[in-house]
């Protein structure tokens, strides 16, 4: 994989307590839309999931939106994705969205969000995919996810043998170069690499 065309972008489908969540939503929907990346999201139209999904439509872009029937009423899906696939469980919507998606990202979300950014890590870590994977850190939120990783490092649950490579910003501007700059640092690899200050 030398090029990003579609982004997994992994978030809540509530919007929070912080206005700062939604802004980063719809800020990541426009970059996306901008350069012409499809969005690759959980289908809802609620939370951050619609405030990113609505972004990217409202600038021109293509969203894919990939839910789980018994989702479809709480959610809401069909509103907002151009293209909206309805899988029989969690097992094939993820499953899917890994295979559509050129890279992850996880915005602030419960623990949906969180399952599927760890998942992610896990498979990288197994060697079974090497697509970049980019924690979205607004306002501090994932720190205690970052402070615990540390911590299985730091006990040897995670020995420096064992790679667990991810991208951390606190900046959403930072989102699309830092995935760009990882594809092109591993050409064909897809190498990831974690900032300094995590290792």
């Amino acid at each position: 994989m030398s090029k990003i065309n579609a982004v997994c972008v992994y978030c809540g489908s509530s919007p929070g307590t912080e206005p700062d969540f939604v802004e980063a939503a719809r800020k990541l929907g426009k970059i996306l839309a901008e350069n012409g990346i499809r969005l690759i999201y959980g289908g809802g139209s609620v939370g951050l999931m619609g405030a990113v999904a609505e972004s990217v439509l409202e600038h021109g872009g293509a969203a894919t939106g990939i839910i789980p029937e018994f989702l479809t009423k709480r959610e809401r899906p069909r509103q907002l994705a151009q293209e909206l696939i309805v899988t029989s469980d969690m097992h094939e919507r993820k499953r899917t969205m890994f295979e559509r998606a050129d890279a992850f990202v996880a915005l602030p979300g419960g623990l949906g969000t969180l399952e599927e950014l760890v998942e992610q890590l896990t498979w990288a870590q197994l060697g079974r995919h090497k697509k970049p994977i980019l924690i979205a850190n607004v306002s501090g939120y994932w720190d205690p996810l970052l402070v615990l990783i540390d911590h299985m490092r730091a006990i040897k649950f995670m020995p420096p043998a064992i790679k667990v490579d991810f991208l951390v910003t606190e900046r959403v501007e930072d989102i699309l170069p830092m995935l760009r700059e990882a594809v092109r640092g591993g050409a064909a690899e897809g190498t990831m690499r974690v900032p300094a200050e995590r290792l």
